[in-house]
């Protein structure tokens, strides 16, 4: 495959009363064409910082201190966040679908005004050519009576309606990358169920690239090829799918699924949850974030700094000392 997004050390802070806060710290990950991956890990982790900063999307206080992010040959990061250059990447190349889609549509104009907006702005359709194509989008995404309901307003939709909008927005230009930032929240099952393969078929017709930003382990695992496991800002274990349910190495990993239910386990097996809390990032250690809630830890992690991330079989990766292969 060829590769079509490469962030390398991304590093996002927010300077506060209190002190500094590094969101992201030292992120590195990349994205081939029309491939699926997951970025995974608890509120408060990073993982939606790290992906509005792809975007340049970073409000004062708020500051990308370093990295890179190469897309097509070029350096986002080199682009002013409010120049043309960037401008032209959101949304006609890079597309976001953001968490919640009632705070993220605009409720005193329609939804045919938000659609047709980016289809006169990136592809340079007169108003007639927008309006067809953006009733197309509405039928495209399974909003039933399109042409009816494109002059509605969002307060009319449903949150599952709402989604299909902004899935339908994020479309609209044919973009390379979507990042689907938490695009199920706040929906019940059946809902989620049918827009995760609404955007699964989605990425499939388009052939675009698809991001899930997410902490629900259950989604990624049918519908990334590769998983991305952040704690604390950084990136603690990568690897593919498979690599992550059926050989996790963290011990962050390995805690998150022992939370998830399993049909495979014997009727009355305790969930075992993570003890303690994430660190307070104003006041981040040297050493592992993640050494106060780990059950493996040895007496060198208490000495030495976080360690980076080292290749322990093929394309999986981890940020640990601690040897949990047979434990």
């Amino acid at each position: 495959m060829t590769e079509l997004l490469k962030v390398n050390n991304l590093v996002t802070q927010f300077k506060t009363e209190s002190g500094l806060v590094k969101a992201v710290d030292g992120v590195s990950y990349y994205l081939d064409e029309q491939e699926i991956i997951g970025l995974v890990g608890e509120s408060g982790c990073g993982k939606s910082v790290s992906q509005l900063s792809v975007m340049q999307l970073i409000s004062a206080p708020g500051e990308i201190a370093g990295g890179e992010v190469m897309f097509e040959g070029q350096n986002l990061l080199n682009y002013k966040a409010n120049g043309p250059e960037m401008r032209s990447v959101r949304g006609a190349k890079i597309a976001m679908i953001f968490q919640e889609p009632m705070t993220s549509l605009n409720p005193v104009l329609t939804i045919g005004q938000q659609l047709t907006e980016m289809l006169q702005l990136h592809m340079k359709m007169n108003d007639d050519t927008a309006r067809k194509r953006a009733i197309e989008l509405m039928s495209i995404v399974g909003i039933p009576g399109a042409e009816s309901r494109i002059d509605d307003y969002p307060h009319h939709f449903s949150g599952g309606m709402r989604q299909r909008v902004m899935i339908a927005m994020g479309l609209s230009c044919n973009p390379k990358i979507i990042i689907a930032d938490e695009p199920t929240t706040a929906l019940d099952v059946t809902t989620q169920a049918q827009l995760l393969e609404l955007m699964k078929d989605m990425v499939q017709r388009f052939r675009t690239s698809l991001i899930i930003v997410t902490h629900n382990l259950g989604v990624v695992a049918r519908y990334a090829q590769r998983i991305y496991i952040m704690y604390a800002g950084r990136i603690v274990e990568s690897g593919t799918t498979k690599d992550i349910f059926s050989k996790p190495r963290h011990p962050y990993t390995i805690g998150l699924l022992k939370c998830i239910p399993r049909l495979d386990e014997e009727e009355g097996t305790k969930l075992v949850p993570i003890e303690g809390l994430p660190p307070n990032l104003i006041n981040m250690p040297t050493t592992c974030a993640f050494l106060p809630r780990c059950s493996y830890k040895l007496d060198k992690c208490a000495r030495e700094p976080w360690p980076p991330l080292k290749a322990i079989e093929g394309n999986h990766y981890i940020s640990c000392y601690a040897d949990t292969k047979e434990k």
